[in-house]
């Protein structure tokens, strides 16, 4: 069974179909790329499966559960957290902070002992930021700051993460690193889907690829299936061969 799975969904906005009969899956324990030219319908496609955009039509599954109707906050109890296209984090607040919110938040909602000092600081170290946990995000580069959202999403135990363009200002020793957690994240049996522009982060990293054009999923299978698509070549990619 799928970790997520979307059936038919479409998003309209007036007149216009930012998402449009839409159906997918993400398995846990890999992967998946999401990809598109800007305007695809992607990050609209994100923000209905965490529910802070009600489909037009559609329903959304997770394990096989119909949260179509349920509200942000229920999602994410239910184990789906996601980062955003636009840094949404606390600038004047440290690095060690903005993660240990995510965690004075989930010691709220639980019962007994939950050592949130302990797990911001073991996030901390998996994502590489433990050098730089008392700067405050403001001074640090854009590409660390994004990295910064993933702990904090890490921070609510998700089972289905959605990655929305994280390597977007990392250099490329960054980006390299960036793909091992990743890995090792995926790994554990999280599910992970990756909105991004980096098409050889993509190739190299995710089992499956989804590729919307115009609201439409023009083509879902393996990194040399999309890049062998007729409609994705002419859609997005071009005639260049992307390589990890």
């Amino acid at each position: 069974m799928p970790l997520l799975e979307t059936q038919g969904v479409t998003v309209r906005f007036g007149g216009n179909t930012a998402v449009d009969d839409v159906s997918l899956s993400i398995e846990p324990g890999s992967v998946t790329g999401l990809i598109g030219p800007n305007g695809a319908g992607k990050t609209t496609l994100f923000n209905t499966v965490t529910g802070m955009q009600r489909p037009t039509s559609g329903r959304v599954f997770l394990d096989g559960r119909d949260i179509t109707r349920k509200a942000p906050a229920k999602r994410a109890h239910l184990g789906v957290a996601r980062t955003f296209q636009r840094l949404e984090l606390f600038l004047s607040l440290s690095v060690r902070d903005n993660v240990r919110v995510a965690g004075d938040i989930v010691k709220a909602s639980r019962r007994g002992a939950y050592d949130v000092n302990g797990e911001t600081d073991r996030l901390l170290e998996l994502t590489g930021l433990a050098s730089i946990a008392d700067l405050e995000v403001s001074s640090i580069p854009t590409g660390r700051a994004r990295v910064v959202e993933v702990a904090r999403a890490l921070m609510t135990h998700p089972r289905l993460l959605l990655l929305d363009e994280p390597a977007s200002g990392q250099t490329e020793h960054e980006t390299e690193e960036f793909a091992v957690m990743l890995r090792g994240l995926a790994d554990t049996g999280l599910g992970i889907c990756l909105v991004e522009h980096d098409l050889p982060l993509v190739m190299q990293l995710c089992a499956t690829i989804h590729v919307l054009d115009q609201g439409r999923l023009i083509a879902s299978g393996t990194p040399a299936e999309v890049q062998a698509s007729p409609e994705v070549i002419a859609a997005y990619i071009g005639n260049e061969e992307v390589t990890a």
